[in-house]
């Protein structure tokens, strides 16, 4: 594979890109895991899917959006997801919880309805669900770039408000962080990262870049910044195995690398059992 990544464009696109996926989808992860807000990237994966959709049903319906790129549908349709999530939150001040099965739902119920107005799936679709390689053009790429820097940056200048407001909101407010603009800002990112990596992982996949490396790592780590570095380091092993394995197995990637993070998770709770064993 190495050689033919030097030889092939697309498997350059989709190699980089899986590097930057495998360092965004965890870093990102370890925050909404600390806030337990897990399920989040189940709703607006759901949520991007109905904007992947509403472009594909666009460019065969009307010519005038053929060759328009389903990413940056997906990726409005994934931050107003994150939107009315927070709104949501708002309204349901007892219950904050429930916004997130509302929008999943509402992300589901709308994607089969323009799936059905599309006349079914097509190929494009598959592998928007699923991920695939050989779709990940070379405009996604430096879109995925140019978000990875920008999530990047925000998450280093904004390490000690994230850090505050994920292990105590009240405690946040009362050390005078904007503990709303901080997580609107956060929320954001996360629909970005999401939309970003279904090329590769899959839209129904994409969750648990995001959650499985974490909770490896948790399992080894011994502080908080220990954590992210393992679950990056995590998130790209499992990132660039898949892509090396379905490659040589003619797989979908999105399937293997979720099945190697699993093998990491499995991994590390054993290597967890066997240390406390160690230290009785």
């Amino acid at each position: 594979m190495i050689e033919s990544i030097f030889q092939f464009e697309f498997l350059q696109n989709a190699f980089l890109t899986g590097i930057l996926i495998g360092l965004l989808a965890p870093l990102l992860g370890v925050f909404i895991v600390v806030r337990r807000l897990s399920l989040i990237a189940d709703a607006l994966s759901h949520v991007t899917l109905a904007g992947i959709s509403a472009s594909l049903l666009l460019e065969k319906k009307f010519g005038l959006f053929q060759g328009l790129n389903p990413l940056y549908l997906g990726m409005t349709f994934s931050v107003l997801g994150s939107l009315f999530i927070e709104k949501l939150r708002g309204v349901y001040k007892h219950y904050q919880e429930l916004a997130i099965p509302i929008i999943l739902s509402g992300g589901i119920g709308i994607s089969v309805i323009f799936i059905s107005l599309a006349d079914g799936f097509n190929t494009d679709l598959f592998n928007y669900l699923f991920g695939s390689v050989s779709a990940v053009s070379r405009s996604d790429l430096w879109t995925i770039a140019f978000i990875a820097v920008v999530v990047v940056a925000l998450v280093i200048s904004f390490y000690k408000e994230l850090f505050i407001l994920s292990f105590d909101e009240e405690h946040a407010a009362a050390s005078g962080v904007k503990a709303k603009w901080i997580h609107f800002l956060f929320i954001i990112m996360v629909a970005l990262v999401i939309a970003a990596s279904m090329r590769i992982v899959g839209i129904l996949l994409v969750s648990s870049l995001m959650t499985l490396p974490v909770a490896s790592s948790i399992r080894l780590a011994n502080g908080f910044k220990q954590t992210i570095f393992l679950s990056v380091l995590f998130g790209e092993i499992a990132v660039i195995g898949g892509l090396f394995l379905s490659y040589y197995l003619d797989l979908a990637p999105g399937g293997v690398i979720v099945v190697i993070a699993v093998l990491i998770l499995i991994g590390s709770i054993l290597l967890n059992k066997g240390r406390r064993r160690s230290n009785r």
